[in-house]
């Protein structure tokens, strides 16, 4: 497999109302979204992170609904919520944020200091290990996480949203903050990625999967 290289970071510092500003509605519906980074009703974010939802309201649910880097449209719930929660996927974009029901306590909806890289998938018909090589620009602390769930799958798909990522099993790349190479995976999963768990910095990794699908 040729090398595939993903980067995470930097990121802008967070802020829990860049895009939704402090509000209680009275009904299900949209919240209006006036945060800094909100204009004309869709904030954009300056990387694809995480979206922060802050809240006492314990009993209701919030659908955000926005795009990817690439301009694909995602969705997903969150809550009920206690405190704070955030979207287990990436946004570059947010056009919309959904209560449904009317709020027992204000709301706020801003960015955290996580977000993903992009996906490398690798060659499940190929055999042998995979290998990762990070490098590091400015401070920050990671981790490299992988997945066997597939929204592709043609017998089990799995949302995006659902999926279940796990950290490696390689410990040096958990809460890593310096450059590593690691031979990360002896049995190679569906997909990898890097999560940016806080720092000002970014993480560019590089993976290459050693073997190839046999004739």
């Amino acid at each position: 497999m040729r090398p595939i290289v993903v980067t995470v970071g930097p990121l802008a510092a967070a802020s829990a109302n860049n895009i939704a500003l402090s509000q209680t509605p009275g009904a299900a519906g949209p919240l209006t979204l006036n945060g800094a980074l909100a204009v004309n009703g869709i904030a954009t974010l300056d990387n694809a992170r995480r979206v922060l939802i802050t809240t006492a309201d314990t009993t209701h649910t919030f659908t955000v609904t926005g795009t990817t880097p690439t301009g694909s449209v995602i969705t997903e719930v969150v809550g009920p919520i206690t405190g704070s929660a955030y979207t287990v996927q990436d946004f570059k974009t947010v056009t919309s944020v959904v209560i449904n029901g009317g709020a027992t306590a204000a709301v706020t909806v801003g960015t955290n200091g996580i977000a993903s890289s992009p996906w490398v998938r690798f060659d499940e018909y190929a055999s042998g290990s995979a290998t990762v090589g990070t490098d590091i620009s400015g401070t920050v602390n990671y981790t490299v996480q992988q997945s066997m769930d597939d929204p592709n799958s043609p017998t089990n798909p799995v949302l995006p949203a659902n999926m279940t990522w796990l950290n490696c099993p390689d410990a040096t790349l958990v809460g890593a903050s310096t450059a590593i190479y690691s031979v990360a995976y002896t049995l190679v999963p569906i997909f990898a990625r890097v999560v940016l768990n806080s720092g000002a910095g970014s993480v560019t990794a590089t993976f290459m999967q050693t073997g190839v699908a046999p004739y």
